[in-house]
């Protein structure tokens, strides 16, 4: 009887492989959508484990506080404004039909109200590249560039934190630590050295996996193993030239 692939057993969601919930503060997303400008406060800034990024929490004057993952320049006790009315400054959170062309975003939304979703990691930003008719277009970390509605909200600055995966892992327990934080696993075993029991890419002698290692992107859990969407694999060949 074959055992069950570690992607399979993830997807149960046992405790073995659910990243945990001590230490966790808060999720990093901004209020309800609101019409008119508030202004705030942010009142900490506060490390939580699994998280690169520093966490800032925000007051805002109608009691309504926030976290978001704070960027850099901010400090306690500054004074935040969230709204199409907010002047353009660091950690001020606006719409970005309301910011200029070229400005540096981070904690950006994708749709009004879902709390942002793109540049929040450490050291991550966006970029407003254009107003139009439909909406901005906004040079995403990936260099892809995205249109969004006006109305999403964005802060203003570059995420803290940048150069964070620059420092490299001097013991192999500060890794062990920092994927358990995150819920992930660590080692990983190639699935080339497994049994053919336990991987597609186990078992015989030779050590190829006898099938092609590139996956769809939309394949099953036990079978998306492997170079995952890879355009291509292997080593690239040179070309000569003429």
């Amino acid at each position: 009887m074959g055992k069950k692939l570690r992607v399979q057993r993830r997807g149960r969601g046992t405790p073995t492989y659910r990243a945990r919930k001590s230490g966790k503060i808060a999720p990093a997303a901004y209020p309800k959508h609101a019409n008119e400008t508030l202004k705030g406060v942010v009142a900490d800034l506060t490390h939580e484990p699994g998280r690169g990024a520093p966490l800032a929490q925000v007051v805002l004057e109608d009691g309504t506080n926030y976290y978001l993952s704070a960027p850099e320049g901010i400090y306690i006790d500054q004074s935040i404004a969230l709204g199409a009315d907010a002047p353009l400054k660091v950690g001020n959170v606006m719409p970005v039909g309301m910011i200029p062309a070229g400005t540096m975003i981070c904690n950006i939304e994708r749709r009004l109200g879902d709390g942002g979703r793109f540049a929040k990691s450490s050291g991550s930003f966006g970029t407003v590249v254009t107003h139009g008719a439909h909406g901005t277009t906004v040079k995403l970390p990936s260099k892809s560039s995205i249109l969004i509605g006006d109305n999403c909200r964005a802060t203003i600055g570059i995420v803290s934190g940048g150069g964070r995966p620059e420092k490299p892992f001097r013991k192999a327990g500060e890794k062990f630590y920092l994927k358990k934080a995150k819920g992930q696993v660590y080692p990983v075993t190639k699935g080339i050295k497994m049994a053919a029991a336990s991987h597609p890419h186990g078992g015989g002698r030779h050590r190829r996996p006898g099938s092609s290692t590139t996956v769809s992107r939309h394949a099953p859990p036990g079978a998306k193993v492997g170079l995952i969407a890879a355009r291509n694999s292997g080593k690239r060949k040179r070309r000569k030239r003429e």
